[in-house]
């Protein structure tokens, strides 16, 4: 296979893991692996260029300019991952909520701090850091929409949670949770319901070809005040992951993929289960390492 890198599809796995899981995003993983730039220019190639490419000097001068190889090894592994861990991910938020929570918010608290020391220059803008920070609380105390199932809102939820995803800090889970659209996606995937899952990723490609030529354009010109946005964000996003939720009426939570939620303290959650904190600080401390490690062997390769 012309081009395929087992490294690159092994963080796309990493990627399809976590945009399984509502509060993190598959971006993020991408940024700290060091391939953020790579994805965002590689997505960007697939173009009209790319097309008159294929019919004027063939499948391999096309292959090469949109970056094929690439792409591939990063798509195949998310399709891995997400097709072979969404029964596993949503067991294990049924089952224990808790600690996967804990773990993935060390690993997004890491990750902020990573996006901030990539900002170039001297100064780190902080009002874009504020900026990010209170987009993410806004998006993060949204409630669901009522939106029916059929195949015009599966695309079209496609087309605003891949936007989610491929950006650090936003998740997409979360907003197909916002959508109503969580539940049947993740039950298509779960039952091989090949005509939703193909709508659904054509919704996916429609808005990742726009969305992208615009992230592209934002790294280019403006990177300080995009990372400045993303750390922002990043840190936002937080309140989403918080492990120890109690619903809206102070009770816990029947549903994992429920948003009628509000944080409270260990203390109080304490109240009504056991808040496992313990070994939450110690899944969180975890989940910081990874970042380094991942991070530490990205910069070696």
């Amino acid at each position: 296979m012309k081009g395929f890198s087992a490294g690159v599809m092994l963080r796309g796995a990493a990627m399809g893991a976590a945009d399984i899981v509502p509060g993190v995003s598959g971006g993020t993983v991408a940024f700290i692996t060091g391939i953020y730039d790579q994805l965002i220019e590689s997505l960007k190639a697939c173009n009209l260029q790319a097309l008159k490419l294929l019919f004027t000097r063939g499948p391999s001068a096309a292959w090469q300019y949109v970056n094929g190889g690439f792409l591939l090894s990063l798509l195949l592994g998310i399709a891995i991952s997400v097709l072979s861990l969404a029964r596993a991910i949503s067991w294990a938020l049924a089952t224990h909520p808790l600690l996967l929570a804990a773990f993935f918010f060390g690993l997004i608290l890491a990750s902020a701090l990573f996006v901030y020391q990539q900002i170039p220059g001297r100064g780190q803008p902080v009002g874009f850091v504020v900026l990010g920070l209170v987009f993410a609380l806004v998006i993060s105390a949204l409630r669901p929409a009522e939106v029916p199932v059929n195949m015009l809102t599966v695309y079209g939820a496609g087309a605003v949670a891949i936007c989610a995803m491929i950006l650090p800090g936003i998740s997409g889970s979360f907003i197909l949770l916002l959508l109503g659209m969580y539940e049947p996606i993740i039950n298509a995937i779960k039952s091989m319901d090949l005509g939703m899952i193909a709508v659904f990723m054509l919704g996916c490609a429609t808005g990742l070809m726009l969305f992208v030529r615009l992230l592209s354009y934002l790294m280019h010109t403006h990177r300080r005040s995009l990372l400045a946005t993303l750390t922002g964000i990043l840190l936002g996003s937080l309140a989403v992951i918080w492990p120890w939720k109690l619903s809206s009426a102070g009770r816990l939570l029947t549903d994992e993929h429920s948003v009628d939620w509000h944080n409270v303290l260990p203390m109080q959650y304490a109240e009504q289960a056991d808040p496992q904190w313990l070994m939450c600080a110690l899944l969180m401390a975890v989940g910081f390492a990874t970042v380094l490690l991942l991070e530490r062997v990205a910069s070696r390769n």
